[in-house]
This record gives structure tokens, sequence and C-alpha cells, in this order.
């Protein structure tokens, strides 16, 4: 019978509709609603494991690698590879490490790899390396969402220091009125401009005038934003980069080197328009499927779990 599979008691058909509750809650409250005990419905997902798990990608053309906490706060992570094209789970690897993540793409074959003809991935050498070894024709494009996190994370350290300067005034009623604007202040400091409501945008508009420092700082980092959506090509994006990097010397000096380092691979994102955008939604949906499990017992049950969750 053509419609079960080989010593199964229930239909295809009923299991692609419980599995497909499986999605959206937990083995436990699926059996009580449906009347089909739990160890049918990890039988289904043990069936459904050998056609999923470790496949090969079809027409893979561009790749995204990133990485998940497992457990937040205990640096305990896993590698994520998605089909940027698709937007599609591909694997999620037991750790980011470099030996694990080689494995599970010589596990894809030389056809495979050989025919990714880009890469996006944040700024960690590992993965770099792991590319320029395994996949000769891929070109390395570095993340600008993780570009643009470095210079957001070193304005808000100045926002930190100048918080701690207000801090040491000796001057309390001045202290107290630096204080009051400083409040809450971080989102709007990070935030795109353009997406304040008005009474955000007077806060700035406030922090600015009482912080020149921190005005100028917010005003490097507009512009840097403004260099990856507004650049048409790698040599006018290479241009507007330099030209920002001339300008932010003195205030952003950590993120110099950053971008120094990784200036290839950033201008590469102004001819390919590559990100790993997409691979943080996959991310955000990972973390929903780890909150509605609440825990899983070994990693296999999870990376099953999660390229379920991205099945049609």
């Amino acid at each position: 019978m053509d419609f079960c599979e080989p010593k199964r008691n229930y239909t295809k058909r009923l299991a692609d509709d419980i599995l497909n509750q499986v999605k959206h809650s937990n083995i436990k409250s699926v059996a009580e609603r449906t009347g089909v005990s739990e160890s049918e419905i990890e039988t289904m997902l043990k069936d459904l494991k050998k056609s999923l798990v470790g496949q090969k990608p079809q027409d893979l053309k561009r790749l995204g690698i990133d990485e998940i906490s497992l457990i937040k706060g205990q640096g305990n992570y896993c590698a994520v590879l998605v089909d940027l094209d698709n937007s599609q789970l591909l694997a999620l690897v037991p750790d980011r490490t470099q030996e694990a993540i080689e494995k599970v793409l010589l596990s894809w074959g030389i056809d495979v790899l050989s025919g990714i003809e880009e890469v996006s991935i944040d700024l960690w050498r590992p993965y770099k390396t792991l590319v320029e070894k395994l996949m000769p024709h891929a070109e390395v494009v570095a993340d600008r969402f993780h570009v643009m996190n470095q210079v957001q994370e070193e304005l808000d350290n100045g926002r930190k220091q100048t918080k701690k300067e207000v801090n040491n005034m000796d001057d309390k009623k001045k202290k107290t009125a630096k204080l009051k604007v400083l409040h809450h202040s971080k989102y709007v400091l990070l935030a795109n401009s353009d997406d304040l409501n008005e009474a955000q945008k007077s806060q700035l508009e406030e922090v600015n005038k009482e912080f020149p420092k921190l005005q100028k700082m917010h005003e490097l980092k507009e512009n840097f934003r403004k260099v990856f959506e507004e650049s048409i090509n790698w040599f006018d994006g290479l241009l507007n980069l330099a030209e920002w990097l001339k300008q932010s010397a003195e205030l952003f000096p950590k993120s110099q080197g950053t971008i120094r380092r990784w200036l290839v691979e950033i201008t590469a994102d102004f001819e390919q328009k590559t990100t790993n955008g997409i691979v943080e939604g996959i991310n955000q949906k990972i973390k929903l499927v780890k909150r509605c499990g609440f825990c899983f017992r070994n990693i296999e049950n999870f990376e099953l779990r999660c390229l379920l969750a991205f099945q049609n």
C-alpha cells in the first residue's frame, strides 16, 4: 500500500498532519490532543530524520554561516548553515569549531561545494579559512549587520563612558540634569534615525545638544550605515568607506582595526549585496523552537525539530 510506510500502522497522510502539529507544539501535547501515542510520534520523527538530516543541498549558490547559543550565557554555541536564496536551514552543527563544520560540509560532496559562489559570514576568522579551503569558487562576504554591530557597540561604549564621567561630577545639580538626559538614551543612539518616532527624535536632539562627543559619534554611525545603503558598487563603496575611516579615526579606533582587517570581505558586500539577514531571521525561529520544546536531551533531536520547522 503506497499510502503507508512499511511496517507502520498509520498512513503517510496522518504522519504528515501529526508532524505539522509538532512544528508548533511539543510531542506530549500533540499526543494528548490527537490520541496518537508519544512513541508513535517519536517513530514518525525518526522516519523523517532519515530524509532530512544529512541531506545534500540542491543547487546551492549562496551559503550563510552563523551561530546560535544553545544555552544563553554559557558560551555553548552551535553553527547554523543556511541556503540564502531559498531561506532554508541546511544543517545545525553541534558546535561552531572549524572541524565540526568542515565534517558537515564535506558530507555534501565536492560537487556541491564547488558550485557555491558566495558565502556570507560574521567576522570570525575560522569561517573565512574554511571557505577558502573547501569552496574554491566562492567569494567571502562579510555580513554588513555584524560590521554595523561593531560600530554600534563602540558607540554604546562611548555612551557608557560618558555616563561614568557624569556620575563622577561634583556638582550634584548638573549631574542630575545630565543623567536625566542620558536616561534610556541607548535605543535612540543605536537605532536607525529614520525609525525613531517624534518623542525619540526629541530625546536624541537633547542628547546631541548636551553631549557633543556622542553627537559626533552618532553622526558617524549614521554615515557608516549610509555607506552600505547608498554605495552602488565596490569602488564607490570603497571610496565612501575610506572617507569614513578618515573621519572616525579618533572616535572609533576599535572599529577601524576590524574594518581594515576585513576590508576585502566588506567591500564585496557593496557589489554582491549578500547579507546574513536571512540567517538572523532563521536564528530567531530556531530560538522559538528551543522555547517550545522547553529542553532537548540531545543535539540530534534539536536539529531534527529545527529542520522540521522549515519544511513546507
